[in-house]
């Protein structure tokens, strides 16, 4: 298991931007945190480093986007499971169709997605206070520091890498691509 401390937003896409140079095609990423943890934020930096088409943002309402490739590397299939009721409507997306082709992320993914696969990496990102902090010129309020910046705040972040796929991986080589 590694652990990273990540002071801010740009050092969270710098993360998912190096995890992009050790996944390839058939690789199930599994993200878990609270609401404005970084999971989307790190998914932006995957998907930049996969140099895909398309903006990726929080598939919420859709639950699962596909973004393909630009180049010759896998796709990326973003999905959002917060919605989902379980296993069943899960496996409704279909996702084993496009997961041997393509690296998948399932945000909100933890207790759900790793039946999806037997090796997969699980990423768990926790954020103190979701990203309150004190900016220049801001009173105390009600005992909350500040205004909620959504690309501040420190971010810990735990990678786990299960089965036999990242056996020989050296995760903690990531902590040198963040800072």
């Amino acid at each position: 298991m590694t652990v990273l401390q990540l002071p801010d937003a740009a050092s969270t896409r710098a993360l998912g931007q190096a995890l992009a140079t050790i996944v390839r095609a058939g690789d199930l990423v599994v993200l878990t945190g609270d609401l404005g943890a970084g999971k989307t934020t790190l998914t932006q930096g995957l998907g930049a480093g996969l140099g895909v088409r398309g903006q990726v943002a929080s598939p919420t309402f859709i639950v699962a986007r596909e973004h393909p490739s630009l180049g010759d590397g896998p796709a990326l299939v973003h999905v959002d499971a917060y919605r989902l009721g379980g296993l069943d409507e899960l496996d409704a997306l279909d996702l084993d169709s496009s997961l041997e082709e393509s690296v998948t992320v399932v945000e909100w993914g933890g207790g759900l997605a790793e039946a999806l696969a037997e090796d997969r990496l699980e990423i768990g990102i926790e954020r103190p206070r979701g990203g309150l902090v004190d900016l220049p010129g801001e009173a105390e309020h009600d005992g909350v520091l500040g205004d909620h910046d959504p690309e501040a705040g420190v971010r810990r972040v735990t990678i786990r890498a299960v089965g036999p796929r990242w056996a020989d991986t050296d995760l903690a080589a990531l902590a040198a691509a963040v800072g």
